[in-house]
């Protein structure tokens, strides 16, 4: 029940909503790919993508001093179904730019 909650309470979130969904279409990004197409600081993504991660929809890979996310493989079928009705609202999302201005 724990995790049920948990997944359902990050979706809570129009933020955390719109980068599922950037993250779903354009695969793995890097914090910092994030922060530019999002306008937001680096703290307040990060705190978004943990509650991600701690849903069960995310997995981290650190490269580096780099952080990238991804959508979780396998997901399970409550959380594949979460991202395809995401799919469906029609979101508006920001333009996405590969790679980090301070690199």
């Amino acid at each position: 029940m724990e995790i049920f909650l948990r997944t359902v309470g990050a979706l809570n979130d129009e933020t955390r909503i719109k980068l599922l969904r950037f993250i779903d279409l354009h695969g793995a990004v890097c914090v910092c790919e994030l922060e530019q197409a999002f306008g937001m600081i680096q703290s307040r993504i990060s705190r978004h993508l943990k509650i991600l991660k701690d849903a069960g929809f995310l997995r981290v890979e650190r490269q580096g001093r780099l952080a990238y996310y991804s959508i979780r493989s396998p997901l399970d079928t409550f959380r594949q179904n979460v991202l395809k009705e995401i799919g469906y609202l029609g979101i508006e999302l920001p333009e996405f730019s590969k790679g980090c201005l301070n690199d």
